[in-house]
């Protein structure tokens, strides 16, 4: 089963939390990632398109698959830093 989804990279988990509040307060979702990203999907709005188990790292990969469609995430830590995860798909 593949999924769908995009997400916002940020270096802290200061930085994550205040993405994540943003988020919670309506801002959208592809311009602030286009916006505070590391990631280079950000240009995207942080698009990661399909991808299956077994391709993105281990929290990544459970964190969106645990996700609704259209569900946001907590943020989650990687080797890569945080991530706020948004499933699409």
């Amino acid at each position: 089963m593949q999924v769908k989804a995009r997400h916002i990279l940020v270096q802290t988990l200061n930085e994550a939390v205040e993405v994540h509040n943003k988020l919670q307060e309506g801002q959208d979702f592809s311009q602030l990632a286009a916006k505070v990203s590391k990631c280079p999907s950000g240009r995207n709005g942080g698009d990661l398109g399909f991808f299956q188990r077994g391709q993105m790292v281990q929290a990544f990969e459970d964190a969106t698959y645990n996700l609704d469609v259209g569900g946001t995430s907590s943020p989650i830590q990687t080797q890569f830093g945080y991530h706020i995860i948004q499933r699409t798909g």
